[in-house]
C-alpha cells in the first residue's frame, strides 16, 4: 500500500485517506508520497488522445491504492467534479499568434474561473467522499489571496459534511474575488474578510499553521484545510502539465518549456513533480511579479521574507512559498532532517541562504523573473491589440517572463498558464487598455449575477482575528451539533 509520510520526519506514515482528511501531518509538515511514481514514454503513447478527466483517472491512479477508493468512486468523483465546467476540454490551449509555438493554457473555465477550481472541483468532492462514509463532518479552513476561496466556498457549499471558513485580506483582493465568497447564502459557508493583514494572505496562513498547532482546539472542531497544504491540491494539478504536454507534442518524447505565475508554489510545485515522474520539460519558468519570493529562491538561493507589495496579479501576491519545501525534499534525496532544519531555521529568523551545492540541486531546470506592473499593464494592452486575445494579469505575468527568458529558453514549444478570467481584475483591464468601458472578454456571467446578490460574512481587524475565529468557529459548532459542545466550552 503506498504510504504518505511528512517531509519533516516527525510523524507516523498514514494512509491515503488520512493524508487527504488531516490537510497538515501531525509534526506540522506537508504530506507526500514515499516515492513518486514513474510514467513511461509507452505510458504516455497510450494516454495521448484521453480526455482530461479520462487522463487525470490515470494519473491520480498512480497516487491512490484501491483499497482508499475503488476504480467506480474514483471515477465518479471526477466526472461529478468537472461537470460543472464551462468547455468540454475543460482546459482548453489557446495558440498565440504573435509567437510560434506558444500557447496560454487557460484554467480559468470552472465555476469560479480560476484554476483554482481545477484541484479543489476534485479535492472537496474526495473530502466529502471520505467523510460521507465516514459519517463523519469537518470544519475546512483555508486563507485566500483571491482565488483558493472562492473555488474552495463553491465546491462546498451545500456539502452536508462541511463547513467552509474562508479567510481573506480584505483590501487585498478584488471585489468581485469577495462577492463570490460573501454572495453565498449556504449556512455551511463562511467568509472573514480580516483588515489590516501587514503581510496579507502570509499572516492568515500563520493564523491557520497557529490553530493546527493548537491539538486540543484542531481536535474539537474537526479542523482541515484544502489549501495547497493539503496533498490532494498538487496531486490534482499534475494532470494539467500532462493534458497540456499532450496537446502540444508532435512526437512524444520531445521537449517543452511552461512558464507559471505563481506565488506559493502550489501549482508550479505540481508541474516540477510532474517532471520528476518523467514528463518531459525542459524548462519551468517561475514567473513572479515584483513581490519576487521564488525569483529570489531560483535566482540567488535566498528564501526570505520582504515587505508585501499589492500589484495588479494580486492572486500571486504572496511571500512565503510554502510549497517549495515538498519540491525541495524530493530534490535532497528525502532528507526529512534537513528540511525540519530549513524550516525551524527561517520559521525562527525569516530567512535562509541556501548552500551553492543545495541550490544547483534544486534550481536545475528553473528559470525565473520578477515582472514589473508596468510589463504586466503593457501586455495585456499589447495582446489585445494584437490579436484581439484578452490576458488576465497573472496570465500576462507568465508571457512577460517567458519573452524576457526567451534566448535562454530555447526554441521548444512553450505553454503559458493563464489562471484566472480577466472578469475577476476589471479595474486592472481598464487601467492596461486606458478605456472605461470593459471589452466583452473581460465579462462573465457569474460575475454580473453575482453584482445582484446580498453579501453575508464575519468582519474584523487583523489584531484580534484569532480570538474572533476562535469564538465564531465554536459557537458554529455549537449552534450545528446542538448539546453536543465541545470540551472547551464545557470547561468555560
Amino acid at each position: 500500500m503506498l504510504q504518505y509520510i511528512s517531509i519533516k520526519g516527525g510523524a507516523e506514515p498514514v494512509d491515503f485517506e488520512t493524508a487527504i482528511l488531516d490537510g497538515f501531518a501531525a509534526d506540522g509538515g506537508l504530506y507526500v508520497p514515499q516515492s513518486l511514481p514513474q510514467v513511461s514514454l509507452a505510458q504516455l503513447k497510450q494516454w495521448k488522445n484521453l480526455s482530461y478527466v479520462e487522463l487525470a483517472f490515470e494519473v491520480l491512479s498512480l497516487f491512490i491504492d484501491r483499497s482508499s477508493v475503488s476504480e467506480l468512486e474514483l471515477k465518479t468523483i471526477l466526472q461529478d467534479a468537472y461537470a460543472p465546467f464551462e468547455k468540454q476540454e475543460i482546459i482548453p490551449l489557446h495558440p498565440l499568434k504573435s509567437r510560434s509555438d506558444t500557447f496560454i493554457m487557460e484554467l480559468f473555465h470552472g465555476p469560479t474561473i480560476s484554476f483554482k477550481d481545477i484541484g479543489l472541483a476534485f479535492l472537496v468532492n474526495l473530502v466529502n467522499f471520505f467523510l460521507a462514509r465516514k459519517n463523519q463532518r469537518l470544519s475546512l479552513i483555508v486563507a485566500t489571496t483571491g482565488e483558493t476561496g472562492p473555488a474552495t466556498a463553491y465546491f462546498c457549499a451545500g456539502k452536508s459534511q462541511l463547513d467552509a471558513w474562508v479567510l481573506y485580506p480584505k483590501e487585498l483582493i478584488t471585489k468581485e474575488q469577495e462577492r463570490q465568497m460573501t454572495c453565498l447564502a449556504h449556512p455551511n459557508i463562511h467568509p472573514f474578510a480580516v483588515s489590516n493583514c501587514p503581510r496579507g494572505g502570509d499572516d492568515l496562513d500563520a493564523l491557520i499553521s497557529k490553530l493546527y498547532a493548537d491539538n486540543d482546539f484542531k481536535s474539537q472542531l474537526k479542523l482541515s484545510s484544502v489549501n495547497s497544504i493539503n496533498w490532494g491540491r498538487v496531486m490534482m494539478q499534475t494532470v494539467h502539465y500532462f493534458y497540456g504536454y499532450l496537446q502540444v507534442v508532435d512526437t512524444l518524447g520531445e521537449k517543452i518549456n511552461v512558464s507559471v505565475p505563481s506565488g506559493g508554489f502550489g501549482n508550479l510545485c505540481a508541474g516540477a513533480l510532474a517532471r520528476e515522474m518523467g514528463l518531459p520539460i525542459k524548462t519551468l519558468v517561475a514567473a513572479n511579479n515584483k513581490n519576487a519570493c521564488l525569483d529570489r529562491i531560483f535566482s540567488r538561493g535566498l528564501f526570505s521574507k520582504q515587505a508585501l507589495q499589492s500589484t495588479p496579479s494580486s492572486a500571486i501576491d504572496i511571500l512565503i512559498p510554502i510549497n517549495f519545501w515538498r519540491y525541495l525534499y524530493f530534490k535532497i534525496g528525502a532528507d526529512s532532517t534537513l528540511i525540519k532544519t530549513w524550516m525551524d531555521e527561517f520559521e525562527t529568523t525569516g530567512s535562509i541562504q541556501f548552500e551553492s551545492h543545495i541550490f544547483e540541486k534544486y534550481s536545475a531546470g528553473f528559470l525565473s523573473y520578477s515582472a514589473t506592473d508596468e510589463q504586466t499593464l503593457a501586455l495585456i494592452k499589447s495582446i489585445y491589440e494584437t490579436e484581439q486575445y484578452l490576458l488576465d494579469p497573472h496570465a500576462a505575468v507568465s508571457l512577460a517572463a517567458a519573452d524576457t527568458l526567451k534566448e535562454q529558453l530555447g526554441n521548444e514549444k512553450l505553454i503559458c498558464l493563464a489562471t484566472a478570467h480577466p472578469a475577476k481584475f476589471p479595474k486592472v483591464i481598464q487601467q492596461a487598455l486606458a478605456d472605461d468601458v470593459l471589452p466583452d472578454q473581460a465579462m462573465h456571467d457569474s460575475i454580473e449575477q453575482a453584482k445582484k446578490l446580498s453579501e453575508k460574512l464575519h468582519l474584523c481587524e487583523y489584531d484580534v482575528v484569532e480570538s474572533a475565529l476562535r469564538q465564531a468557529m465554536l459557537s458554529n459548532w455549537q449552534f450545528t451539533h446542538g448539546s453536543d459542545k465541545t470540551d472547551q466550552e464545557k470547561s468555560s
